[in-house]
């Protein structure tokens, strides 16, 4: 269960890979399953959070997942606990529709965790690593524009701000720069090949305890994916699905993605006004709040996971119990995305 770049590992598209779940027993106490209640979990991945929750309580776990090969692989989990665990192949910004059409309309708690799985990364045919060459593709799931039509068609400036905003590198200008001089000989196709280019762009930075061309695949992993905008859009279909009482706990990775949690849940909760033009500020930010938070705002993994795992460093898991306040529409600025070039569709070709 990741994102995030831990800085000792190298090829990987954003960081750490979902082999071991992290802040799984922090994760189940705040979910605190109940026999027979209903529980979301809307990254299943490797299956690690929907089993523990299942173990927790004779409980239910809608459990989503974009990728279908993941969904392919929870079967035998499904079969473990037949009528109690079900699989739906989907984006979990769509969660609304996926547990309606089960027959739900409220569940008691959401877990998420965000990010790309190591079943991903494994696969060479995805393009998430460079550390083996592959097609440069980066889709978690099966539609879409891959990161090769995005470095190949964007304009410099388009590129520059993507590798700017979603990878945090300082150098993304020169990035582009090499990167729209090389697609200029031919197309750029392979992970080996971007990551050749973003490291000569670099000067190769020796001594890094990275490779030079982490920010730059992370970025285009979380563009091609539109990462945050699914994250921003899960945040307030969780809002809308979740009961009064349920509990939303969502651990993330990425500085972005925990701001746009952070922010959302602080308006959410009455902490801070609303940001959005679209709503107004209320003058009892307390009395409109669609959640309330208890207890610390925010949780680390302890130093002893830490120790065990690294790659859970970055993890930050926040959490919050829905009121009874109707939901709110879903608003971009209000959960803090940022604006980025608009991903066209795929071209078929280079």
């Amino acid at each position: 269960m990741m994102v995030g770049c831990d800085q000792h590992t190298w090829g990987v598209a954003g960081g750490p890979a979902r082999h071991i779940p992290v802040m799984l027993s922090e994760v189940v106490a705040a979910l605190a399953p109940v026999d027979g209640e209903t529980y979301l979990d809307g990254t299943f991945g490797a299956g690690g959070y929907s089993k523990a929750i299942l173990e927790a309580a004779n409980c239910n776990v809608i459990a989503l997942d974009r990728d279908p090969a993941a969904i392919t692989a929870g079967r035998a989990l499904e079969q473990k606990y037949p009528g109690r665990l079900n699989l739906v192949e989907t984006r979990f910004s769509q969660m609304a529709d996926a547990v309606r059409q089960l027959g739900v309309e409220r569940v008691d708690g959401i877990a998420l965790d965000i990010g790309v799985s190591s079943m991903q990364i494994d696969q060479v045919d995805r393009g998430f690593s460079f550390q083996s060459d592959g097609p440069l593709d980066m889709r978690m799931g099966a539609d879409g524009p891959t990161a090769a039509d995005i470095v190949n068609n964007f304009e410099e400036a388009d590129l520059a701000r993507v590798i700017w905003i979603l990878g945090e590198e300082r150098r993304s200008r020169a990035i582009a720069r090499a990167i729209l001089t090389a697609r200029e000989k031919a197309p750029i196709e392979r992970t080996s090949e971007l990551a050749d280019i973003v490291s000569k762009a670099l000067g190769g930075r020796r001594g890094a305890k990275r490779h030079p061309a982490t920010k730059t695949f992370q970025a285009l992993r979380m563009l091609v994916n539109q990462e945050l905008e699914e994250l921003a859009q899960a945040l307030f279909a969780a809002e809308a699905i979740l009961r009064e009482g349920g509990r939303l706990v969502v651990v993330a990775f990425h500085s972005l993605e925990d701001r746009i949690v952070k922010q959302f849940l602080n308006t959410a909760s009455g902490s801070e006004p609303s940001p959005s033009r679209h709503l107004p500020i209320a003058t009892n930010l307390r009395a409109s709040a669609t959640f309330s938070i208890k207890g610390r705002k925010m949780l680390k993994p302890s130093k002893a996971e830490q120790n065990t795992n690294p790659r859970s460093r970055s993890a930050r898991l926040r959490q919050a119990v829905r009121t009874d306040i109707p939901a709110r529409k879903f608003d971009g600025l209000l959960a803090g995305l940022p604006e980025l070039p608009e991903l066209q569709p795929a071209s078929g070709g280079h």
